[in-house]
């Protein structure tokens, strides 16, 4: 069983673990410069640990820190799935981990990347453009998005609850998180154009995925959902053959289309869709393995007062070090009975994704 020791308190901390786990396994390591700079002004990469392969075959694939914070519990889930397989043997698989996609947001305890893009907003497919916005969130910016640092006394709750009454929670959840491309400071803010991870997974994505028969992907993800739950979405239209395989693989009550899930919704530009349309393998499946933590109104209010200190507070004052604490929290709670539960289900899924590939 993983042990909740691989959770780390810092991003630099979490990829020297990482890499040095990889190190110990004998698996090829790549680092790419991505995102700038971090708070002490250390090169943030995007780092690839690739197990040996000779031949075409089925390939493993675990992502974490597509949401920059939501990498704390991304990252410890791979470390201790490394360590764990430096002590009792790796996968009879080929493996390819990818450790932090959004860095930036990772080291500066943001869910968004350098530029304010929601990196999962951004995959979208040849044709659709980068513009727009949900019917409805024009009217909501003022309230989601406020031009003034975070305080601590918002009547924000209260608001939010009497917009829940007049629209419904689902119909609110799909026009504040769908994705946006009107509003460059606002969340879930998809870009003006592909960011660097995109160009970066579509030059290197190939490579690292040579002569793969099939693939299953995961990638971790916190922040929705129950708080002792986790739900595999999927974010692309499933054949029979899909869900025969998953059904398979995680039993049929396991995974569910986002939006049919309850506790999702349709986001516009999001990499599963992505991936599973570049022809990478002749199978390709990708699950976003969601972990629960806060309820909904609580991580909304995280994300915001984080965004607000973000454009309009003063970095590194207290008001902005709280405000990144709380969403640190809220994405990664700090309950060791959390951690552990989340470790040991994690452990449980790739291991179920190991059966099935082979």
């Amino acid at each position: 069983m993983p042990s909740s020791d691989a959770f780390s308190s810092d991003y630099l901390t979490a990829r020297s673990r990482f890499r040095e786990a990889a190190k110990v396994l004998g698996w090829s390591i790549e680092s790419i410069p991505l995102g700038g700079a971090g708070p002490n002004g250390e090169t943030l990469t995007l780092d690839a640990a690739c197990s040996p392969r000779t031949s075409s075959g089925p390939v493993l694939i675990l992502s974490s820190g597509l949401h920059g914070i939501e990498g704390f519990f991304g990252s410890a889930v791979q470390v201790a799935l490394l360590e764990h397989w430096a002590d009792f043997g790796p996968p009879p698989v080929g493996c390819l981990l990818l450790h932090a996609l959004n860095p930036y947001g990772f080291a500066w305890r943001r869910r968004f990347d350098e530029n304010n893009v929601d990196p999962n907003r951004n995959f979208l497919l040849a044709g659709q453009p980068y513009e727009g916005a949900p019917p409805g969130y024009s009217r909501l910016d003022p309230l989601l998005n406020p031009q003034r640092p975070p305080s601590r006394w918002e009547p924000f709750l209260c608001q939010a609850l009497w917009a829940i009454v007049r629209q419904g929670m689902p119909a609110l959840r799909q026009t504040i998180a769908g994705g946006q491309f009107a509003f460059p400071q606002g969340l879930f803010y998809g870009g003006g154009e592909p960011t660097a991870l995109h160009g970066l997974l579509r030059e290197h994505l190939s490579r690292w995925l040579r002569d793969a028969t099939r693939v299953m992907h995961l990638d971790f993800h916190t922040g929705l959902g129950r708080r002792d739950a986790w739900k595999l979405l999927v974010d692309y239209p499933l054949d029979d053959a899909d869900r025969r395989c998953l059904t398979d693989v995680f039993g049929a009550d396991a995974f569910s289309e986002s939006a049919a899930s309850g506790i999702a919704y349709e986001a516009r530009g999001g990499l599963g869709a992505w991936c599973v349309a570049q022809g990478l393998a002749p199978e390709y499946r990708y699950l976003c393995a969601e972990f629960g933590t806060y309820g909904p109104l609580a991580v909304l209010a995280g994300l915001r007062a984080e965004n607000q200190a973000h454009h309009f507070g003063q970095p590194g004052s207290a008001s902005t070090e709280r405000v990144k604490r709380r969403l640190a929290e809220l994405f990664c709670p700090a309950d060791p009975a959390w951690r552990a539960r989340v470790l040991e289900q994690s452990q449980l899924l790739v291991d179920q994704a190991i059966a099935g590939l082979q």
